[in-house]
């Protein structure tokens, strides 16, 4: 009875066992680049006679970084957001994944189709540092990409993976010019002060008591801080040709469109997001005010970039 109950056991352990005699470690792709073909949504990896193949929407890898512990989260299915494992007889190249006839050589000697499981995608921003002014750049998304409770189907069963690391993907930025020139202008209906050229624009509505029209003793600038209602700080970029006419207006004008839009983080006293206006006579009556931005830094939504230790705004000139 016992040898019987002993050798069930053993066909059971041998049964739970049968994954193809491969492991996951030997389906790793963790160290290979990812690349993407230009003429689908297919995200992908090759490794000598393997291929690892990611088709999901292009809208899915967003310029946003996602919240902590809330990875985006599709489901695997045979119709969308597809994974598919390939074997081929020799070695395999981009042809044979983006081309729409691939080329006839490598075949395909055997291929695993995941039926079930989930995607999960971790994105964050790649930013780089300027050494010189502390700013920073955002350059483009990292997407880190894992499959949880994946199952493929293969010729002889099922396979399953609880955690299967497909890897990096990356996307660029939308880069953002900041070409703006140094002389600002003021609204006279408001206490916003503007700066901005054919596609972007930078607007500060201002406490009116950092540009009143008196000299600043040296090395006494007037200062404040960004907030949320006075001083607001606001980066825009736009999809067409902006001109003055959208400023100082009642209501925001809908045309240009606005594509993305950052807003000053709040500042803290003695630590960041301070404005320094230094104000000097221009004249008979006539005043300059230039303001400077310390440590300020603009999000829109989970992501930031800072302008660095020391950003010029511009000049203001008014008048009594």
């Amino acid at each position: 009875m016992k040898k019987a109950l002993s050798l069930l056991v053993l066909l059971a352990l041998l049964n739970a066992c049968d994954d193809g005699n491969l492991t996951q470690e030997d389906i790793s792709f963790d160290k290979v680049a990812t690349q993407s073909c230009s003429t689908n949504h297919i995200i992908y990896k090759l490794k000598e006679k393997e291929a690892l193949l990611l088709e999901i929407p292009e809208s899915t890898f967003t310029s946003e970084p996602t919240a902590v512990d809330a990875p985006i989260e599709l489901n695997i299915s045979t119709t969308s957001n597809r994974v598919v494992y390939r074997f081929y007889n020799g070695t395999v190249a981009t042809d044979n994944i983006c081309e729409t006839i691939a080329p006839a050589t490598p075949g395909i000697t055997d291929q695993w189709t995941a039926t079930d499981g989930k995607i999960q995608i971790v994105t964050t921003a790649i930013k780089t540092t300027d050494a010189t002014t502390n700013s920073t750049k955002i350059t483009g998304y990292n997407h880190n990409i894992v499959f949880k409770n994946v199952t493929f189907a293969k010729a002889n069963g099922t396979q399953v993976y609880e955690t299967f690391p497909f890897g990096d993907y990356t996307t660029p930025a939308t880069n953002l010019p900041f070409n703006f020139d140094a002389t600002l202008e003021k609204c006279t209906t408001s206490n916003d002060v503007y700066n901005f050229n054919t596609s972007e624009a930078l607007i500060l509505k201002i406490d009116p008591n950092l540009i009143l029209n008196q000299a600043t003793a040296l090395n006494s600038p007037r200062t404040g801080l960004i907030g949320t209602s006075t001083n607001a700080f606001t980066y825009r970029l736009f999809s067409n040709l902006l001109t003055s006419a959208y400023f100082c207006n009642s209501t925001t004008p809908t045309t240009p469109a606005v594509t993305q839009e950052w807003n000053g983080v709040t500042g803290v006293s003695g630590v960041s997001g301070i404005i320094e206006v230094t104000t000097t006579t221009n004249g008979p009556n006539s005043f300059k005010h230039t303001i400077v931005l310390k440590k300020v830094s603009l999000q829109k939504g989970n992501s930031n970039f800072t302008l660095g230790d020391s950003f010029t705004y511009g000049e203001l000139f008014t008048t009594n």
